[in-house]
């Protein structure tokens, strides 16, 4: 019996571990719940489950991680708000099931020196599916990774026919139901390219060895080459259950969780390049990403006041992008990384991107 502490069980990586928990209730008790705001619907979710224990807000899951005995910490949360959680997590010795790419990026060096080894079980499906390729090799014969991308809702088309991209049409994702900045950044690309980050310091392969094509089929979820010329896929339906039911649990597998492929009937999965003129988000990424220091936190922050101004009507689709490499460019790193440093450079990046948003 696993206990587990949820941090955002009201919004979707949360529910959707609640269904897993729900149907499996001889592996996991849980023992605590946090959410963003939503105190009626965590509180339903607590009188569900028989949980003591709940929380609201970032600071409040951070210490509900410290006086919560558990097993396994799945950090739901959205945003780079879920770092104090996530060095809590570590900190007290738990399994971190991290759905909350953004404070592995946002908190680089700083959170993955008090990892110990196997102590972060990713979430997201595109990590999860290389954290199982890779258990059929060692380290050393690891060639590359290769993150898919569904390609979002504006899949082939040229970056002329983005200007006009209403928010409305960027919420229209093609496989997955996610959260208005998730999907979002899925249209712009911007998670993929926070996603190279995450896969970097998930992994340690270097930036040069992560690639990304576009499967817009949604079924391989990513993919590890090695250097005998072997690449291990892992394939299912998109259901995010199956990465969150191997976070909760790894490296066990639960029986039942998702539907498995159907062989019987004829199918046809595609992979293309990525336009990199029309998505410049993952390049720009990988040259962030090989900063280090305070600029993924920076660049994280700046698409995140993008985001809010793009759906105001502030900003149009291809500003996003432009503008994050804007404030990145301005950036200049600390002397030391530490979380005040971090608090700084985010609190800079967001006053610097409202700035430039102003004055447009």
């Amino acid at each position: 019996m696993r206990r587990v502490l949820i941090l955002g069980s009201t919004g979707s990586i949360g529910t959707q571990a609640l269904d897993v928990i729900r149907a499996n209730p001889d592996r996991f008790d849980v023992v605590g719940l946090a959410a963003g705001s939503d105190r009626a619907g965590v509180e339903a979710q607590a009188d569900a489950f028989g949980v003591e224990h709940i929380a609201l807000g970032a600071v409040e899951a951070e210490q509900l991680v410290r006086d919560v005995e558990a097993d396994v910490v799945l950090n739901g949360i959205t945003g780079s708000v879920g770092l104090g959680p996530t060095i809590a997590a570590l900190e007290e010795g738990r399994t971190l099931a991290l759905a909350n790419k953004e404070s592995l990026i946002v908190g680089g060096d700083l959170v993955t020196a008090l990892a110990a080894p196997g102590q972060i079980v990713p979430v997201d499906s595109e990590h999860s599916a290389i954290a199982q390729a890779l258990r059929s090799g060692e380290q050393h014969e690891v060639r590359r990774l290769v993150l898919t991308a569904s390609g979002g809702p504006f899949r082939g088309r040229s970056r002329e026919q983005l200007v006009d991209v209403t928010p409305a049409q960027a919420l229209a994702h093609p496989t997955w139901d996610m959260g208005r900045v998730v999907t979002t950044n899925s249209a712009t690309l911007v998670n993929k390219g926070l996603e190279v980050i995450e896969a970097h310091l998930l992994f340690d392969v270097a930036y040069d060895r992560i690639d990304v094509t576009v499967h817009p089929q949604s079924i391989v979820h990513s993919m590890v080459e090695f250097v005998d010329g072997s690449t291990i896929a892992q394939a299912s339906p998109p259901d995010m259950r199956l990465p969150i039911s191997l976070g909760l649990d790894w490296p066990h597998r639960i029986g039942g969780v998702g539907a498995p492929l159907d062989w019987t009937r004829a199918s046809q999965w595609t992979f293309e390049p990525l336009d990199e003129e029309a998505f410049g988000s993952v390049a720009l990424a990988k040259r962030v990403g090989r900063a280090g220091a305070t600029f993924p936190a920076v660049f994280n922050a700046a698409n995140e006041q993008a985001v809010d101004a793009f759906h105001e009507g502030r900003l149009g689709f291809l500003d996003i992008v432009e503008l994050i490499e804007r404030v990145v460019e301005r950036h200049e790193a600390p002397a030391a990384l530490t979380r005040e440093s971090l608090a700084e450079a985010e609190a800079w990046a967001r006053r610097t991107a409202d700035e430039i948003i102003a004055a447009r």
